[in-house]
């Protein structure tokens, strides 16, 4: 058996909201709409980001974005008034903390060393 990629699962209360609030995480619009209560976001080292609509599992999901430049995301997503955890970490890897609307965890996350996922 080989697995190929992982898909992360982001379950929210209401997509157009979520969609809204990710794109501007994300800075751009979803890449795919493969069903009208699905949206997703590809990324050029792989893995997807689906966001679905799912209330009972709503705030229940954490997601970590491997990104360089962690200081400038924080920084981006604070003048566009998305809350963002103070960075912090290790010699290895950086990490802040944002959560959505609906309570889901996500982790930014800045690899210093080739050991560490990127």
């Amino acid at each position: 058996m080989s697995i190929d990629n992982a898909l992360a699962g982001i379950a929210v209360k209401d997509l157009q909201a979520g969609i809204a609030w990710y794109q501007q995480l994300i800075g751009r619009p979803a890449d795919t709409r493969p069903m009208p209560e699905v949206a997703e976001w590809t990324f050029p080292a792989g893995g997807w980001i689906q966001l679905f609509e799912d209330g009972a599992r709503a705030g229940h999901s954490s997601l970590t974005l491997a990104v360089s430049g962690l200081n400038d995301h924080v920084r981006a997503l604070r003048s566009k008034g998305v809350a963002v955890d103070d960075p912090f970490g290790s010699k290895r890897v950086k990490v802040a903390m944002v959560k959505d609307p609906d309570g889901n965890r996500v982790v930014l996350a800045e690899a210093f060393t080739a050991d560490m996922a990127q």
